[in-house]
Order: structure tokens, then sequence, then C-alpha cells
């Protein structure tokens, strides 16, 4: 699922969401730093990973397809 940390975002990161997810990737840090700050008491113990992807894409880039594709690899080969 995907959500955003900003106001205009199409889907916001809500307590819900973060209640419910067993991970989060944020692509920088000051992502991570909003969704720790607004949605302190629903993290409990979900672990952040910030991939280090600046946010300068617009949504479905093939570009950041490709860079997210690559930075969360790890994450997801079995």
């Amino acid at each position: 699922m995907s959500a955003g940390t900003q106001k205009d975002a199409e889907q916001q990161v809500t307590n819900g969401l973060v209640e419910w997810a067993d991970l989060i990737f944020a692509m920088e840090v000051v992502h991570r730093r909003k969704i720790e700050r607004d949605h302190r008491s629903a993290l409990k113990t979900t672990q952040i990973v910030v991939l280090g992807i600046l946010d300068k894409f617009r949504f479905m880039d093939p570009e950041l397809v490709r860079v997210l594709r690559t930075r969360l690899r790890p994450w997801f080969s079995h």
C-alpha cells in the first residue's frame, strides 16, 4: 500500500495505516520524521526503513519504479 506524508497526498498516512503495517518504507529521512512525529502512538514496534530516494518523482514515474525495485529487492527477495 502506498500513502504520502503531505496534506495533498491522494492517500495520506493515517494512524490506522501505521497500525496495520508491519514495516514502513519512507523515501527520505524527512518522511520518517513526519511519520514518527504525527503517528507516534500508532507506531509501537513498526519499523520504518528509509530508502534514500529523493522525493522528486511523479507518481509511477518509470525511473522511480526502477529505483524502488532496486532499493526494495533486499526486502522482498526470497
